[in-house]
């Protein structure tokens, strides 16, 4: 009875904190005024105020230009907020709940001040029973379920609101939400981030210059990761690196490499390369927070590599074929427009010159121009476009001798080098002239059951007109409005004729057919006049 009545209590405060976090997600909502649009800096205000874990969404928003228009991206990319540590007693107690034994079996000592706390899990320094010197990241307790929780009070409160774009077009809150939530897990499970270190550690095994933190698997969890503590500088501090004797040039040089190596050779990078999680120790590049990687598959990589030669050879077909390759129309494209779009992308480059291209810019343009299409992309590819922006924004700011497009144009032309064989070669071509010479052999053969078919009668032919959709719209339009004024029309004088008769029942001695008759004629009339005044 006692249990029951626990259970019936607890039920009830976690209902009316529900309601409570409910009401506060509206009054945020309503403060900044969501029913009367959303600009990219009232996204951003509005995340900061639902609280730390709507920031991590945005966080990882801004790395979806492919979801969210790049202005919107920009303005995420900034979002800053204040975590509360957790009391360093609460982090014994998950260390020693995921062990299930004391702390002190595992580690020699716990530093307890925090070196990094975030949304979704806090760093602690700490030395094992071993002598090893580690970092433990530790995951905030409940933040599953509290995330869980807010997505679905946040769908609920933004359909209440009615949250319309600043293009006057309906922003699927609900899709973008659904996105965040799966990414968001991904994060929230350390082995999968475990498992990220250790095939980019195989990866990179033979890099001289990089070089990533060692994991203790036999310490890691799905909430915990212990790994090796990095003792080492960021890359944006400039001063300490010149005193340190390096040169950032030839930093640059070796960041920029493996980079476009990773993204290029591998198919498999950092999705968030940001300074914070470049460090250089030894001379080597030291790369952290590997939680989220990004996969690239490898047709999309000849995609991007057929681009970059496009765009050198003022190639507009090959463009707009790699940029069909690199997505997924959600509908019917119009070929003769997006035509028009990639070779006005391509005309504003001119004089085409590696050395002043900026490749982030060329990866938001066809970005850009995928989105106007409704073509849409993997995550893979929208984390490169992401990745792209951030490196060569780090590399112009912190080494601006080194370019980074010339070392990404460099590594395609010695990939496509390394990968050329005369031998596959040759079979292809033999392989290609064999079946060109079969289907050559066969047209007589086809050309005459055309022409059979022709004079029997049997033969159609299927016209599609580009462009032909507008015109074919209005007209349709135009049969939609005769039809309801015809419809009108009728009802109006089948009315006037039954008021003449002595039909019963009546209302103000008219019939009351009649009467329906006129109401059904006034509510068609009012819809057309309102089409016709909406269309003017």
């Amino acid at each position: 009875m006692l249990e029951s009545l626990m259970a019936k209590s607890n039920k009830k405060e976690q209902q009316q904190g529900t309601t409570r976090r409910f009401r506060e997600m509206i009054d945020v909502l309503r403060k900044r005024e969501l029913m009367r649009g959303i600009t990219p800096e009232k996204m951003r205000q509005i995340l900061e105020d639902l609280g730390p874990t709507f920031v991590k969404f945005g966080q990882i928003m801004s790395m979806r230009p492919d979801v969210l228009p790049q202005e919107y991206c920009d303005a995420l990319m900034t979002l800053q907020t204040d975590v509360r540590p957790m009391p360093f007693e609460t982090v014994l107690e998950i260390i020693e709940r995921e062990y299930k034994c004391p702390w002190r079996k595992k580690f020699a000592s716990i530093e307890q001040e925090a070196l990094g706390s975030a949304s979704i899990a806090q760093v602690h320094r700490a030395v094992l029973t071993t002598g090893d010197h580690v970092v433990v990241k530790v995951q905030r307790p409940g933040i599953y379920s509290v995330m869980e929780e807010d997505i679905i009070l946040l769908k609920r409160a933004a359909a209440l609101m009615q949250v319309v774009g600043a293009e006057r077009n309906v922003l699927d809150i609900s899709m973008i939400l659904d996105e965040l939530w799966r990414i968001a897990k991904q994060e929230m499970d350390f082995l999968m981030e475990a498992d990220h270190i250790d095939e980019f550690r195989q990866l990179n095994a033979h890099e001289a210059y990089i070089d990533c933190p060692k994991v203790y698997h036999h310490l890691t969890t799905p909430r915990i990761l212990v790994m090796e503590y990095v003792d080492a500088l960021r890359f944006d501090d400039v001063n300490g690196l010149h005193a340190k004797g390096f040169d950032l040039n030839q930093l640059g040089q070796r960041l920029g490499k493996n980079y476009v190596k990773q993204m290029i050779e591998d198919g498999y990078f950092h999705a968030d390369p940001h300074p914070g999680n470049i460090r250089v120790r030894d001379g080597k590049i030291i790369w952290l927070d590997l939680g989220m990687m990004g996969r690239i598959s490898n047709s999309d990589r000849r995609a991007i590599r057929k681009a970059v030669f496009a765009l050198a050879n003022h190639d507009t077909m090959d463009m707009k074929a790699a940029v069909l390759a690199l997505g997924m129309p959600k509908g019917r494209v119009d070929h003769t427009r997006l035509y028009e779009d990639i070779d006005a992308m391509i005309t504003t480059y001119g004089n085409f010159d590696f050395g002043t291209l900026e490749m982030g810019v060329l990866t938001r343009q066809i970005m850009d121009v995928l989105r106007r299409h409704h073509i849409g992309i993997g995550p893979g590819l929208s984390m490169f476009a992401r990745g792209i922006l951030t490196i060569e924004g780090v590399m112009r700011k912190y080494c601006p001798n080194v370019n980074f497009v010339e070392i990404f144009t460099r590594s395609i032309q010695l990939n496509l080098q390394k990968d050329f064989n005369w031998r596959v070669e040759l079979d292809r071509l033999k392989s290609e002239g064999y079946v060109f010479f079969k289907k050559t052999m066969r047209l007589p053969e086809q050309i005459s059951d055309i022409l059979q078919m022709t004079m029997s009668g049997q033969t159609k032919v299927k016209l599609d007109l580009t462009g032909s959709e507008e015109p074919l719209q209005r007209i349709d339009g135009m049969m939609n409005k005769l039809i309801l004024c015809m419809i009108s029309s009728a009802l109006l004088l089948g009315s006037s004729v039954i008021c003449t008769t002595q039909m019963t029942p009546k209302i103000m001695e008219i019939p009351l057919l009649g009467v329906f008759g006129y109401l059904a004629a006034l509510v068609l009339c009012g819809r057309l006049l309102w089409n016709i005044l909406r269309n003017s």
